[in-house]
C-alpha cells in the first residue's frame, strides 16, 4: 500500500514539472507585448470584479490592437462596472472594429454602461456610429443624451445636425415633425454638449438654432455662451450682429464668449 501511495505521488510531482516545463516553454516563446496581454487576458477570468477591472486597463494602457482584441470579451461581462470600463479598452482597434464591437453597448440595460459606450463611440471617429448615437439622444436618462451629443460631435458627421438642433431649439429644426410629442430638452449639460456639437460639425446649417439659443433671455446663459463659441467656430458673418449685442452683455462670460467668437470670425 506504501509502495502505491509513493509511486502515485511520483506521478503527480512528475505531471506538475511536465505542465510547469511547458508553461516556461511557452512564455520564453512569446514577445514581451504578448505576455503582458497573456497576463491580463487570464486575469479577466477571475471571479473578483475588481481584478477583472484592473486587467482592462492595463490593456487599455498597452495601447495595441491585440490588447484590444482581448479586451473587447468583456463588454459581455456579468458586471455592469467591467462592461463600462472594457469600452475604453477597445479604442486601439480600428474605427470601424471598435465602432463594431461597441455599438451594442448603446442598448445596455445599465444607464452608465450606455454612457461609456456613447463616449467610446465618438472616439472612434466612426460614422457607422452616427445613427445608434442619435437614437441615444432620446434616451430616457440625462447623462446617456448628453454622451451621444459629445460623441456627435466628435465624429464630425452633419447628419446629426438636424437631430442636435432639434435638441437646442426644435421650432428652427426642419427636421422636426409638426405631430412630434417629443418634449422640448431641459437638462443643461445635454444642451451644451448639443451646442459645443454643433460648432464641432461646422455647419452652417446650424446657424438658426445657435442664434435662437444666444438671443433667447430666457436661455440658460451656459448653453448661450456655449453657441456663442459655436458660431464663432462656425465662422459664418450673419452671426455677427447678434454677438456685437451680446459682448457687451451683463454676464462677463457670454460678454466674453460673444467678443472671442466676433475675432474668430472678423480673422
Amino acid at each position: 500500500m506504501l509502495t502505491h501511495s509513493k509511486s502515485l505521488f511520483a506521478f503527480v510531482v512528475g505531471l506538475l514539472l511536465t505542465s510547469a516545463l511547458q508553461l516556461s516553454v511557452t512564455a520564453q516563446s512569446l514577445t514581451p507585448l504578448q505576455a503582458a496581454i497573456e497576463q491580463q487576458r487570464q486575469r479577466l477570468s477571475s471571479g473578483e470584479t475588481e481584478e477583472r477591472r484592473d486587467a482592462l486597463m492595463r490593456l487599455r494602457a498597452l495601447g495595441h490592437p491585440s490588447a484590444s482584441r482581448v479586451a473587447a470579451s468583456a463588454l459581455n461581462d456579468a458586471a455592469p462596472i467591467v462592461r463600462a470600463t472594457a469600452a475604453a479598452s477597445v479604442l486601439s482597434l480600428p474605427p470601424a472594429e471598435s465602432a463594431a464591437v461597441l455599438i451594442p453597448l448603446l442598448s445596455d440595460k445599465d444607464e452608465f454602461v450606455r454612457q461609456q459606450g456613447a463616449y467610446a463611440l465618438g472616439k472612434t471617429r466612426s460614422r457607422s456610429a452616427v445613427v445608434p448615437l442619435v437614437e441615444r439622444l432620446a434616451d430616457k436618462k440625462d447623462s446617456v443624451r448628453a454622451a451621444a451629443a459629445v460623441a456627435l460631435g466628435e465624429i464630425g458627421d452633419a447628419t446629426a445636425l438636424t437631430s442636435l438642433t432639434s435638441l437646442l431649439s426644435p421650432q428652427t429644426s426642419s427636421g422636426q415633425s409638426k405631430k412630434s410629442k417629443s418634449k422640448p430638452e431641459k437638462n443643461v449639460f445635454v444642451l451644451r454638449a448639443a451646442a459645443h456639437s454643433l460648432g464641432l460639425i461646422g455647419n452652417r446649417a446650424a446657424l438658426p438654432a445657435l442664434l435662437s439659443v444666444l438671443q433667447d433671455e430666457k436661455a440658460e446663459v451656459d448653453v448661450r455662451r456655449e453657441a456663442a463659441y459655436a458660431l464663432g467656430a462656425i465662422g459664418d458673418s450673419s452671426a455677427l450682429p447678434a454677438l456685437r449685442e451680446l459682448s457687451a452683455s451683463r454676464d462677463p462670460f457670454l460678454a466674453q464668449a460673444s467678443y472671442d467668437a466676433i475675432r474668430k470670425i472678423s480673422k
